[in-house]
């Protein structure tokens, strides 16, 4: 009996790896999905006016980040790709994330970039990008990019092969979270102390 269940449970863990490699964005049986209160819809369904705030407007003072991915966009349910605008005033960086559902594809536009992403070797690969490079950033690894020039913004686009790509902020995670202090001291090496400042410095401000 014991023998059986365990088969049992081994064959549902097995399935349950299997469904977790699998998953991604929803493979759809029609050209398209429309959201249950729509039956007829035409162009403006697919069409994403959300950038349109770019044109003419001021360089932010801080790093920006204007996606069109599901949430912003319905029509991209089950189509496997989203996008997004990255404004990089000078010195400024978009801090260490990852996407757990999608790889990124990156090129820039105006300006130069420092990008670098870890693998799980814990091996960094960094690389100087001039304006039309490309640059790739593999699924899930963790990855930055910095404009390390004093006086010249720079502007990237980013492609993602998931209508969600989502966003995991590590310095928002690990510290701008519920996560104990004396986890986060003892993880890091450090003292509650120092946590305290990290924390404080990444508040939200009022």
């Amino acid at each position: 009996m014991a023998y059986s269940r365990n088969l049992f449970l081994l064959a549902v863990a097995s399935l349950a790896i299997v469904q977790m490699a699998m998953s991604g964005d929803p493979d759809i049986l029609t050209d398209f999905v429309l959201p249950t209160n729509l039956t007829n819809v035409d162009g403006n369904f697919f069409t994403f006016t959300g950038m349109r705030v770019l044109l003419g407007a001021p360089l932010p003072p801080t790093f920006k980040v204007l996606k069109a991915s599901l949430a912003e966009f319905p029509a991209l349910y089950g189509q496997s790709v989203s996008y997004a605008v990255l404004l990089y005033p000078a010195g400024s960086v978009n801090p260490v994330h990852t996407h757990p559902r999608s790889a990124e594809l990156l090129f820039l536009a105006e300006g130069a970039l420092e990008v670098g992403f870890v693998d799980t070797t814990n091996k960094l690969f960094t690389q100087t990008l001039q304006s039309g490079d490309l640059f790739v950033f593999p699924k899930g690894l963790v990855h930055f990019q910095y404009n390390a020039d004093a006086k010249v913004p720079a502007l990237a686009f980013s492609a993602f092969g998931s209508a969600n790509a989502g966003t995991v902020s590590l310095p928002n995670t690990l510290f701008n979270t519920s996560i104990d202090d004396n986890v986060l001291a003892l993880s890091f090496k450090t003292d509650l102390t120092t946590i305290q400042k990290l924390k404080a410095g990444l508040a939200p401000k009022k």
